[in-house]
C-alpha cells in the first residue's frame, strides 16, 4: 500500500445528477422494466497516511445533506464487469482523455469481489418510516435515522429468501493502486482520504456498505510502503489539494 505523497489530485467538468432522488427511485423502477436487475459496482482503493489504511470517498454535498460515496456506478446491459468497473472508475477519478498521457493514465488493477449487497426493492428506510409512523400505526414504532438521512435505501448483504427478482446486485470490489497515479475528480464532488477507524460502526454516517469496509479489509495484511519523491514528467491536473484524513461534516448514508 502506498503513500498518500505519490498521488497528485486535480478537478475536472462536474458531473450533475440526473434527477432528484424520488425520481431516481421512479426511474431505476422503469429500467428494471425494461433492462431487468440493475448491476452496480464499487470499488475500494486503499492508501496510507503514517501507516494507517485510508479508503478513497467521493463526496456530494456539503453539511447536513452530504452523500458519501465508493467510486464505481451502474454497469450497461451486456457489459462485462471487468470492462464495466474501469470505464465506471476512468469517468469518476481519471482526467479527461485529452488530458491524459502515458505519464498520467490511469491503471485500474481490478482485484479480488470482497462483498454482494441487494436490493429486494425500490423502497427506502425514509418511507417506510413515513408510513409506520402514521396515526393508524401508531404503536408501531419507525426506526431511528441519522438526523441527516434524505433517504437511505434498502440493501442487504444476503439476498432475503422470500425475494426471487431482487432489483439490483452490488458487488464491490478490490482495486489496487500503482505507485504513482493522478486523480481528477468532477468538481460537484470532493475526494477524501478516510482512516478506517472513522468508518468502524459509523453506518449512522456513511450507511452500511461503507462501515463495514473495515471488516472486508481486515484479513489483508498490508505492507506499508514509504513515499519516494519522484517529479511527474507532465504537469498534473490543478484545482484540488490532495485529501488528507477528515472528520468531515454531519452526512448522509451512502445511496
Amino acid at each position: 500500500m502506498h503513500e498518500i505523497d505519490n498521488y497528485t489530485f486535480g478537478t475536472k467538468e462536474a458531473k450533475p445528477e440526473k434527477d432528484s432522488l424520488v425520481k431516481r427511485m421512479s426511474r431505476m423502477a422503469e429500467k428494471y422494466k425494461e433492462e431487468g436487475m440493475r448491476r452496480t459496482v464499487e470499488c475500494v482503493l486503499l492508501l496510507h497516511n503514517k501507516q494507517h489504511p485510508h479508503v478513497l470517498l467521493l463526496q456530494q454535498g456539503q453539511g447536513q445533506n452530504a452523500v458519501f460515496r465508493l467510486p464505481g456506478g451502474r454497469l450497461r446491459p451486456g457489459e462485462g464487469e471487468l470492462e464495466g468497473t474501469r470505464r465506471k472508475l476512468s469517468s469518476k477519478l481519471a482526467p479527461p482523455r485529452e488530458a491524459q498521457s502515458q505519464t498520467h493514465q490511469a491503471k485500474w488493477m481490478v482485484e479480488e469481489q470482497l462483498a454482494v449487497w441487494w436490493r429486494p426493492n425500490f423502497e427506502t428506510l425514509m418511507c417506510a418510516a413515513l408510513a409506520c409512523s402514521s396515526p393508524a400505526l401508531a404503536p408501531c414504532r419507525p426506526p431511528r435515522l441519522p438526523r441527516s438521512s434524505l433517504c437511505v435505501r434498502r440493501r442487504y448483504p444476503y439476498l432475503p429468501a422470500h425475494v426471487t427478482k431482487p432489483k439490483e446486485c452490488k458487488k464491490i470490489c478490490m482495486v489496487r493502486l500503482s505507485e504513482r497515479q493522478v486523480f481528477a475528480v468532477p468538481k460537484n464532488f470532493k475526494l477524501l482520504a478516510v482512516p478506517i477507524f472513522e468508518l468502524y460502526d459509523n453506518a449512522a454516517r456513511y450507511g452500511p456498505v461503507i462501515a463495514s469496509l473495515p471488516h472486508l479489509v481486515s484479513r489483508y495484511e498490508f505492507a506499508f510502503v514509504a513515499s519516494v519523491p519522484a517529479a511527474l514528467a507532465e504537469a498534473a491536473p490543478t484545482g484540488q489539494a490532495k485529501p488528507k484524513p477528515q472528520q468531515g461534516d454531519d452526512a448522509a448514508a451512502d445511496t
